[in-house]
């Protein structure tokens, strides 16, 4: 017995069709996203600015080293430090794709002076990741503007919209001119 009839073939045949081809999608999407964090692993260095709030006009420089999660798993893991005049401040990052979505932390996550990552999806040259501190909600987007350059931002929602409150604009450093540093 078919679970198919034939007044149903069209309908099942369609049903069929997207089955078969959803296993290649989720696959491809998952490569996409592999493909865009192991573009962005490498050492970074460039300014910073608070564009909003108590502290804006902060401005600050933040060298960071991006690697890539390795074999099956799709993510990053970002150390590095951010330096204000002469105080230097660690900052590190773990992002790592948790079924249809991103989680992860920066610093030490929002039980201590970080923030989670709460969601997160990459298209193209761009990573949106959801970010949460107790009732605070935004989202960091970081885009790879070419091989060598990425602009990061910052926002946090207020009421209905979202407010840029951090951006970064970040250069890739070879390995040579990273030591030299």
């Amino acid at each position: 017995m078919s679970i198919c009839s034939t007044s149903t073939l069209g309908r099942c045949a369609a049903i069929l069709a997207a089955v078969a081809l959803t296993p290649a999608t989720v696959a491809d999407a998952a490569s996409r996203d592999k493909r865009f964090f192991e573009s962005v692993a490498g050492i970074w260095k460039g300014p910073g600015e608070i564009v909003a709030g108590k502290y804006k006009g902060t401005k600050f420089t933040c060298n960071l080293t991006g690697l890539a999660a390795e074999g099956r798993e799709t993510g990053l893991k970002l150390d590095g430090t951010c330096r204000v005049g002469v105080f230097s401040q660690p900052m590190s990052a773990v992002i790592s794709n948790k079924g249809d979505g991103y989680k992860g932390q920066f610093l030490d996550g929002a039980d201590g002076k970080g923030l989670d990552i709460v969601s997160g999806q990459v298209a193209g040259n761009r990573a949106v990741m959801g970010i949460n501190r107790a009732k605070l909600n935004g989202a960091m987007v970081a885009r790879l503007d070419e091989d060598d350059s990425m602009n990061i931002t910052i926002s946090v929602k207020v009421e209905d919209q979202m407010i840029p409150v951090i951006g970064l604009k970040l250069n890739r450093q070879d390995v040579a001119q990273a030591s030299n540093d």
